[in-house]
């Protein structure tokens, strides 16, 4: 029960604090900043947009998902595309967002709910991890191996070299 409750909470936070998020960048956004910041701000969301729909095409198309079910209803562990270069690219598009809103529209409140946002979920990963080890057993703790869990960048690069 202890743990229901710190799931619920750690989304309700994180919910609450994406918005506020939101919000803040959209009050501030006319505020003076240099433009390539701002535009590095808007290429994050893109790149965080990808992270976080290609996870849906590859779990309906390599996780032996049940017809009629949500693509997070994986049956299979899934390591290609995405999954090959980074575990979680959904937890990676959400740190993105939290970085590229305070980019586009930089503000004391929304550096600290990006900050917050960031720190939920990356702490997210770990939940999810336990969860997947327990649904994957050691399938997932090999895979663990394999793949970086935030970082894609490293992923690449152990991809290109063949590690």
């Amino acid at each position: 029960m202890k743990k229901e409750f710190k799931f619920g909470f750690d989304h309700i936070l994180l919910t609450l604090t994406s918005v506020g998020q939101i919000l803040a960048a959209a009050f501030t956004y006319q505020s003076p900043i240099l433009s390539s910041l701002r535009n590095s701000g808007w290429i994050l969301l893109w790149i965080a947009g990808i992270f976080g729909m290609l996870p849906i095409f590859t779990f309906k198309r390599l996780g032996k998902v049940q017809k009629g079910k949500s693509y997070v209803h994986t049956n299979q562990l899934v390591d290609k595309g995405i999954y090959s270069i980074v575990r979680h690219p959904q937890y990676f598009a959400g740190v993105l967002i939290g970085i590229a809103l305070y980019l586009i529209s930089p503000s004391l409140i929304n550096l600290v709910l990006g900050i917050v946002n960031i720190v939920q979920y990356y702490n997210g990963t770990f939940e999810e991890e336990e969860r997947l080890i327990d649904k994957f057993g050691q399938q997932y703790i090999e895979y663990q191996k394999k793949v970086p869990r935030l970082n894609p960048i490293r992923g690449i690069i152990q991809r290109i070299i063949g590690h």
